[in-house]
């Protein structure tokens, strides 16, 4: 359920950015209704599946019998569509200035995505990118294993329990949880994945720092 006036406390933020920062919706529905038709598959069976996963992992989960090679190409071209269509990209309600709020304080953003997709989708939706950015090329395995929250934390040099993740979708959850970390859910998507607490938007989200340099996070 959506939480009211919860306070969180955390040495950074961590968080995802489809879904969490920028609304990519529309672009991701179109690349991947393209690939579903390509390959026979049923494209709102495919939409439930992709969401919070590096694109070559969410083809191996609906092609499982098909060559790791041709998922990986896939992925190449698939990533070049989407960096390319930036049509409909939107900041998620909040997101601008949620991210001001944090100038200066630790976090980054730890993504499925590419760099380049990355950087073209924040900017596309008017966003700052934040000072340490955990993407695709960074990380062995993808969510929802918990690598790139791990390796967020370790780049801002903290402990995984102290930081707070912000994510969409279950894999995203699922790989926050894993890692050790509590998770904010944001947006429809979340609320059915047992997020720590969950919010609709960014909007009810306010970040504050402490003298000893503690987060404190008031949902509501």
């Amino acid at each position: 359920m959506t939480a009211t006036s919860t306070m969180l406390t955390a040495g950074a933020l961590l968080l995802d950015m489809d879904g969490t920062l920028v609304n990519s919706d529309a672009v991701v529905e179109r690349c991947w209704r393209r690939w579903a038709s390509a390959n026979g598959l049923d494209a709102d069976e495919v939409l439930r599946t992709i969401h919070g996963r590096q694109g070559h992992l969410a083809m191996a989960v609906l092609l499982p019998q098909r060559p790791v090679a041709e998922n990986l190409a896939d992925n190449r071209r698939m990533l070049a569509e989407e960096t390319a269509d930036l049509d409909g990209i939107a900041g998620i309600p909040g997101a601008a200035a949620f991210l001001a709020s944090l100038t200066g304080l630790p976090h980054a953003l730890v993504t499925s995505a590419d760099d380049a997709l990355a950087r073209a989708r924040m900017g596309a939706a008017g966003l700052p990118l934040p000072p340490v950015m955990i993407t695709a090329e960074l990380v062995g395995a993808g969510k929802p294993d918990p690598e790139c929250f791990h390796k967020g934390a370790a780049a801002l040099g903290l402990a995984p329990e102290s930081c707070l993740v912000f994510e969409d979708s279950e894999a995203g959850i699922q790989a926050a949880r894993a890692a050790g970390m509590p998770v904010v859910g944001v947006g429809p998507r979340a609320a059915a994945h047992r997020p720590t607490v969950h919010v609709d938007t960014l909007e009810q989200v306010r970040v504050t720092a402490a003298d000893d340099g503690t987060l404190g996070v008031l949902i509501g």
